[in-house]
């Protein structure tokens, strides 16, 4: 699918709404780190951003902070 695609576009616009929205969702990201880091990391990405796009509440910032506390201390423990 090419960066012009419609539904290109409209993800991209979903994902830059979301982050407006919810700021902490850049926490998430997971690429910079390596690889055994990544695994853990990747499944509190695809969590934060599925809780983003089903609610948009009070409780879903809520969320966001538990998860992103529980995202860090799995890395962490990952660590050794």
């Amino acid at each position: 699918m090419s960066v012009d695609h419609p539904e290109f576009v409209a993800l991209k616009a979903a994902r830059d709404e979301s982050l407006k929205i919810y700021p902490i969702l850049m926490y998430f990201d997971y690429k910079h780190l390596p690889k055994h880091l990544q695994d853990v990391s990747s499944i509190f990405h695809k969590v934060a951003w599925g809780m983003a796009a089903v609610s948009r509440n009070a409780e879903t910032s809520a969320g966001l902070r538990k998860l992103l506390e529980a995202k860090d201390c799995a890395v962490r423990a990952a660590l050794g």
